[in-house]
């Protein structure tokens, strides 16, 4: 970092919890006493950075003790979406994580981005009303969507369960309905990426941060997977990482899937197969959410059919977990209960190595239905306060 450092690597610094008061800050960069006390007041006057409780006294000699220095999570918030293919959930969310405001409710992904992003858009304002917030305290919105995303545009690309949505300016459009329903300010940023990553994301964040390599496995109408390597999303070249539900499998050499090939995982094992053998057998289902219900329910057909189902995902996942060697796999979606996990089990441990399970904990969910939500949250504040960004962000801030 050294002596190049500016408010940006700073913030990074208390943060991350590496560096929290003035003399470990000048430790760390090499800064002057006085460089450093002039970039902290930049952090201050943003309301970016508080002081907190004095820390233990650092010197043998005694002297006062050291003065704290933490992010101040109060200064914005940001709004979070994850829309699945029937349903969505909105919030709004602390900078630290913590859900302030929550609704969720019906929105069809097959209406077609237009109308599902407005949508949004009248949520967030009722949201941030319940929550006590004004539109202008938010700094971000984050969007977890079920498709591949490109990162560097926000758009989805061939998204096989998103009709309508291929291209779609979702970044704009979605600032739009803020700015129109909220009476946001123009413009705010807007993040949108793969709900499996972004759960991902939110759940290794927050019960696994020291895990390395960790994988999620969504199987709900469709089946996609979110990997975080070193703490980041591993995202592959172009979005599509992870898009485990589109490997063949030999079981479903004739079940035709919604990408228009035959014999896709997602085809054979997601909450949307599962959810058409039942109706076949004469039990009403339409989606994963339906399956959900009746397995809560105790259902004996859709057991049977889950823990099937988990046998498929887990011969695909020996596959995976060889290759990626994860500490933590979690299973999570609509599907994700006793049945399917046994199913997922009894093959993984079948087919994989043992050293690649030697060390391998196969989980279920820890935030249930607000992963999505944690991670889009989690992502627009790494995304907003990385070191570069914090700088345009504060010279535009005119501090």
């Amino acid at each position: 970092m050294g002596s190049h450092a500016g408010a940006g690597d700073l913030l990074e610094l208390v943060r991350s919890g590496r560096a929290t008061t003035r003399g470990a800050l000048q430790q760390a960069t090499g800064l002057s006493r006085a460089t450093v006390g002039q970039r902290l007041d930049r952090l201050f006057r943003a309301g970016w950075l508080r002081e907190g409780a004095g820390g233990p006294v650092g010197s043998p000699l005694g002297g006062r003790p050291s003065i704290t220095l933490e992010f101040d999570d109060e200064h914005a918030v940001v709004l979070a979406a994850d829309l699945d293919t029937r349903h969505a959930r909105a919030a709004v969310v602390s900078l630290t994580g913590e859900i302030q405001a929550e609704h969720s409710g019906t929105l069809v992904i097959e209406d077609g981005p237009e109308a599902v992003l407005d949508g949004l858009g009248r949520w967030f304002a009722e949201l941030l009303e319940k929550a006590g917030q004004s539109a202008d305290a938010v700094c971000g919105i984050g969007l977890a969507v079920p498709g591949p995303v490109e990162m560097d545009t926000g758009r989805v690309v061939q998204p096989p369960i998103m009709p309508g949505w291929d291209g779609y300016d979702i970044r704009g459009r979605l600032s739009r309905a803020f700015a129109d329903h909220a009476s946001g300010p123009p413009g705010v940023p807007v993040l949108v990426d793969n709900d499996a990553n972004l759960m991902a994301y939110g759940e290794q964040r927050t019960g696994y941060p020291d895990c390395s390599a960790f994988a999620l496995v969504k199987v709900s109408t469709g089946i996609g997977a979110g990997v975080v390597v070193g703490g980041s999303i591993f995202r592959g070249v172009d979005g599509g990482a992870g898009d485990i539900g589109h490997i063949r499998v030999p079981a479903g050499a004739d079940a035709q899937c919604k990408c228009g090939s035959y014999g896709c995982l997602a085809a054979v094992a997601s909450g949307g197969a599962v959810a058409r053998r039942l109706s076949e057998a004469g039990v009403p289902a339409a989606s994963g959410s339906d399956v959900r219900d009746l397995l809560v329910a105790g259902h004996p057909g859709a057991t049977a059919l889950a823990r099937e189902a988990g046998r498929s995902v887990g011969d695909v996942l020996a596959t995976v977990v060889t290759l990626l060697n994860p500490g933590v796999l979690m299973i999570a979606g609509d599907l994700a209960g006793t049945p399917f996990l046994t199913g997922v089990r009894e093959l993984l441990y079948q087919r994989a190595l043992p050293r690649s399970t030697a060390h391998l904990d196969v989980v279920t969910s820890r935030l249930g239905e607000r992963a999505g939500l944690i991670g889009a949250g989690a992502l627009v504040v790494e995304y907003l306060y990385a070191p570069e960004r914090a700088e345009e962000r504060l010279a535009a801030l005119g501090v």
